[in-house]
C-alpha cells in the first residue's frame, strides 16, 4: 500500500465534548491560545494573533478600542511573538503570560509602575531582621488555616484538620524561617493525606478507556519526579498544577504592578528557576484554588478526551480545556491582589521614611479609592462560572440542571423505576409491612361495621356524590383528602381522579371539604 504525503491531524485535539470554538474571542478578559505556530504580531494597528493545529486554524484581530482584552496567555513555546505586538499589550495595559504544556510558567509580561527604591532595599535585607519572620510566618499561618478549613469543610476529614490546627498553633513560637518550612512541610503532609481518596468522575462511556489511577488524587508527589508534584501522572494533579500555574503568573504581575521584586522572597530558598516572592505569596491562596477545583470534581463528570496521557506515562491538559482553566485567572488575581499590597505596606513601615513621603498606594484593589467615594472597600467577589455540565452516561453537554442528557435520561428515569419497584415489593413482604397492613384492615373493617347506614343523610346518595362532589374534589389537594378522612395518600390520589368512589360514610365529610350541603 502506498504511503500517503499528508497525514491528518487528530480533530479530538482541537475539539473535544463541550470545549470547541469558533473563533478567537476574550472570556473574562482572558484569551488562551495553544497548538503549534501560533502567532502574536501587529498589523495596521490591530492585533493579530493565530492558533491551531494542521489545518484547524484560527485567527483574531483586535483594535485598540473595544478589545476587551486584559491576560493573553499561551501554552506551549511553537510560535512566535514579536516586539510591537508586546508593545501593544502593554500600552492597552494588558498581560502576557507564556505556559509550558506540564503547567510551569515560562514568561510573564504586563504594565508595571516605577519601583521604589527604599521598599526594593526594605525587601532585600528583610533576612537581616526579624521582618522576613515576621512575614513568612503571617503567609503560612493564613496558608494553614485556609487547608484546615478546606479538610474539615471539604475533605470532612477531622483527623488532617486537628493535626494542621496543632501546627498552625505550634507557628507562633517559631523563631527562625526553618522552622516556619518545617511546620509548613508537616501540615502539607497531613493535608495530602486527606485527599487521597478524592474520586473524579469520568461518564460511563469513557470508563474502559481510563486508566485506573486516573479515578483517584492519590499521592501530591509524582512518581516520575520523585518528591516533587511536577509531571503529574493524573488528571487532578495535572488541573492543579495549571491552575497553580495561574495564579504564579497572577502573583509575579501584581508583585511588579506594586514595584517589588518578584526574585527577592522570605520563605522560599533562592532559587534560579523560580520567582522566590511570587511563591511566597501564591501560598495564602492555594487553598482557595483547592477547594474551588474539589467543588468541580463534585459537581461534574469530566470527559477522557481533555486530557492524554505522554509516553512516560505523565498526564496533560487538551489546549481546549486549558481554555476554561485560563478564565479563572480573574478570580486569583483579586485574591492575591490584597496580600501584594499588605507585603509593601509591611515594607514601607520597616523603611526609614523621609519628610512628605506617602505609603504604597492601593493600585491593585483601589479600596482607598472606593472608600473615599463613599463604596464599599472590599473588592467585589468574582464568580467564575464553569462550562456546561456533562451527562455522566455519555458524556455529552447538559444545558438544563440535572445530571444526564435528555437521551440518557429516560433510560436512567426507566432503570431507577425498575430498582424502586424492587426494593418497594421487597420492602412490602417484611414482618412489619404485613403488621401495618393487618392493623389498617382491621381498622377500616371495624369502621364500616360501626356505621350506621340509617343516621345516613337522605339527599347524600351516589349519585349527587358523583354529579357535584367529585368533580370539585380536584381543586383540593390529594394531602388535605387524606387527612380529612384518614386514608393514605395513594388512596386519596384515586378518590381525587375518580378512580375509586369511597365508602359512603366518607361522603359527607367530602361534602363539607368542597362546600356541598343538603338542598333546601
Amino acid at each position: 500500500m502506498a504511503a500517503k504525503q499528508n497525514v491528518a491531524q487528530y480533530p479530538a485535539l482541537r475539539k473535544t465534548n463541550g470545549y470547541a470554538r469558533s473563533d478567537l474571542q476574550p472570556r473574562r478578559g482572558v484569551l488562551t491560545l495553544f497548538g503549534y505556530g501560533i502567532s502574536i504580531r501587529v498589523d495596521r494597528g490591530h492585533l493579530i494573533v493565530e492558533d491551531g493545529i494542521g489545518a484547524d486554524r484560527h485567527q483574531a484581530r483586535f483594535a485598540r478600542v473595544g478589545h476587551g482584552l486584559e491576560r493573553l496567555v499561551t501554552v506551549g513555546n511553537d510560535g512566535s511573538v514579536s516586539l510591537a505586538a508586546l508593545r501593544w499589550l502593554a500600552d492597552q495595559k494588558a498581560a502576557f503570560v507564556m505556559l509550558d504544556r506540564d503547567g510551569s510558567v515560562l514568561a510573564t509580561t504586563g504594565p508595571v509602575r516605577r519601583s521604589d527604591a527604599r521598599l526594593r532595599r526594605a525587601q532585600a535585607n528583610a533576612d537581616q531582621t526579624d521582618l522576613a519572620l515576621h512575614i513568612a510566618r503571617e503567609l503560612i499561618t493564613r496558608k494553614l488555616a485556609g487547608q484546615e478549613r478546606v479538610a474539615r469543610e471539604k475533605l470532612r476529614n477531622t483527623e488532617s484538620a486537628e493535626a494542621i490546627s496543632l501546627l498552625n498553633a505550634d507557628l507562633a513560637f517559631t523563631s527562625t524561617t526553618d522552622a516556619v518550612r518545617v511546620c509548613e512541610a508537616r501540615a502539607g503532609a497531613a493535608y495530602w493525606i486527606g485527599w487521597r481518596t478524592v474520586q473524579m468522575q469520568f461518564p460511563k462511556k469513557d470508563l474502559r478507556r481510563v486508566p485506573e489511577h486516573w479515578k483517584s488524587f492519590g499521592s501530591r508527589t509524582s512518581p516520575l519526579s520523585g518528591f516533587s508534584p511536577r509531571v503529574a501522572v493524573n488528571p487532578i494533579n495535572a488541573i492543579l498544577n495549571y491552575l497553580y500555574a495561574i495564579l504564579e503568573s497572577e502573583t509575579r504581575l501584581a508583585i511588579s504592578a506594586m514595584g517589588l521584586d518578584p526574585g527577592i522572597g522570605f520563605l522560599h530558598v533562592d532559587n534560579d528557576r523560580r520567582d522566590s516572592l511570587a511563591c511566597d505569596l501564591m501560598e495564602v491562596i492555594r487553598p482557595d484554588v483547592d477547594a474551588f477545583l474539589f467543588d468541580w470534581l463534585s459537581r461534574t463528570p469530566f470527559s477522557r478526551d481533555w486530557f492524554f496521557e505522554q509516553r512516560d506515562g505523565s498526564c496533560r491538559l487538551m489546549g481546549e480545556f486549558t481554555v476554561t482553566l485560563s478564565e479563572t485567572a480573574p478570580r486569583w488575581r483579586q485574591a492575591v491582589a490584597p496580600w501584594v499590597e499588605w507585603l509593601a505596606r509591611t515594607l514601607w513601615e520597616a523603611t526609614p521614611k523621609m519628610t512628605g513621603h506617602r505609603a504604597p498606594a492601593n493600585r491593585l484593589t483601589q479600596s482607598s479609592k472606593r472608600g473615599a467615594q463613599g463604596g464599599i472597600p472590599a473588592l467585589p467577589s468574582v464568580h467564575v462560572a464553569l462550562r456546561q455540565n456533562l451527562c455522566r452516561t455519555c458524556g455529552a453537554p447538559i444545558v438544563h440542571r440535572g445530571i444526564y442528557c435528555r437521551l440518557c435520561n429516560a433510560e436512567a428515569s426507566k432503570t431507577q423505576y425498575v430498582e424502586a419497584a424492587a426494593l418497594g415489593r421487597k420492602a412490602a413482604l417484611t414482618a412489619d409491612s404485613q403488621a401495618r397492613r393487618t392493623d389498617t384492615q382491621r381498622r377500616n373493617a371495624q369502621a364500616q361495621h360501626g356505621w350506621i347506614a340509617s343516621e345516613h343523610p337522605s339527599w347524600l346518595d351516589q349519585e349527587l356524590y358523583v354529579r357535584r362532589i367529585l368533580p370539585r374534589l380536584t381543586g383540593l389537594t390529594v394531602s388535605s383528602i387524606a387527612s380529612a378522612i384518614s386514608v393514605s395518600l395513594g388512596y386519596a390520589d384515586s378518590i381525587r381522579k375518580g378512580k375509586i368512589h369511597p365508602h359512603a360514610r366518607h361522603w359527607l365529610t367530602l361534602a363539607g371539604l368542597v362546600g356541598v350541603t343538603a338542598p333546601t
